[in-house]
């Protein structure tokens, strides 16, 4: 329940702040900037949330929901976030985008199913450093895709999944 207030708490931030971010109707992720793919009618909404704007809100609004400090301090690790929501697309997609995100070395971490929504949370990691997370919340109506990119550890993901399963 808790992942699904925090990715609404960045998607909501993300809007507010919509004259900052400067959306676009183009994908701006690898697999969706794919030419030769045949995405059957979807429509693309992409956004990069500003950090240094987006950070404060965040932590305020983690600390008035009652946050852990984790949490809180999770946020500060991160450097960039790229959002995009998807109308239309539909289940061959997101097969397909699996399929591309597990041949680029991205390994799946966690799956949260709540109220019919499923909630996948992959990395990529070199070392004992994760680089990027990619969050999908696929929903009956659309899709949105959050990319994380940071210097975060295993142990620090774990955290956040807990967290968000723990509520």
């Amino acid at each position: 329940m808790k992942i699904f207030k925090n990715i609404f708490l960045i998607a909501s931030t993300m809007f507010v702040l919509q004259s900052c971010i400067g959306g676009s109707r183009k994908p701006d992720m690898d697999f969706f900037s794919n030419t030769d793919y045949d995405f059957k009618g979807a429509k693309f909404e992409s956004f990069n949330v500003p950090m240094f704007l987006a950070k404060p809100f965040i932590k305020k609004a983690l600390r008035e929901d009652g946050g852990d400090e984790e949490l809180i301090n999770l946020v500060k690790k991160v450097s960039k976030i790229k959002v995009l929501t998807v109308e239309n697309g539909d289940q061959a997609m997101l097969k397909d985008y699996a399929k591309y995100l597990n041949n680029n070395n991205y390994e799946d971490w966690a799956t949260i199913k709540h109220d019919g929504d499923n909630v996948n949370i992959r990395v990529k990691q070199t070392g004992e450093t994760i680089k990027n997370m990619l969050i999908t919340v696929n929903s009956d109506k659309e899709l949105v895709f959050v990319d994380v990119k940071g210097s975060f550890t295993a142990d620090d993901i774990s955290k956040m999944i807990n967290s968000a399963t723990d509520k």
